[in-house]
């Protein structure tokens, strides 16, 4: 005979070991495949075109990102800039379609312009937020402590690109 505090010992261990395989909290969801790809091109060519160099990368980035935004496949670019030992990061998120892309994008938004995004930028930040086709494209940036003017000229680059939506103040 199983007795009760033991049963809850296992239940609780196998919940434990239920949540461990399920893989981190946070982790980045599924690869994006090809539906970045037009995108990625077309940051790094507009990037390129101002003497910018931006590739994608495998190192773990991942910006403070509302519910659509965190749930959506990614690609991560970085930008090297030698005055800061960060390069500049690049996120481009992929939707389903133009008007989940459009949805995701006013929903990180929001995010920011909320109590809780507030909390998770500093203050001052800038942010640029894209909308190509059916992904995001998304940029933030500090300018009282980039090291590096250029980052400045990643986020004036991006501006052309797509369709911007508006942060909430």
């Amino acid at each position: 005979m199983i007795r009760q505090p033991a049963l809850v010992a296992a239940l609780a261990l196998l919940v434990f070991v239920a949540g461990a395989c399920a893989g981190p909290t946070g982790a980045t969801p599924g690869p994006p495949g090809v539906a970045t790809a037009a995108t990625e091109q077309q940051v790094i060519a507009a990037l390129a075109a101002v003497g910018l160099q931006a590739a994608e990368t495998d190192r773990a980035f991942r910006p403070p990102e509302g519910p659509m935004l965190a749930a959506a496949p990614r690609t991560v670019l970085a930008v090297p800039l030698p005055a800061d030992p960060d390069p500049g990061w690049i996120v481009v998120y992929a939707l389903g379609s133009e008007d989940q892309a459009s949805r995701a994008a006013k929903d990180q938004a929001a995010y920011i312009a909320s109590n809780t995004g507030r909390i998770n930028f500093a203050k001052g930040a800038r942010f640029v937020l894209r909308i190509v086709g059916s992904t995001v494209v998304w940029f933030s940036w500090l300018p009282e402590t980039s090291p590096d003017a250029r980052t400045a000229t990643i986020a004036q680059t991006l501006q052309a690109i797509g369709t911007g939506i508006e942060i909430p103040s």
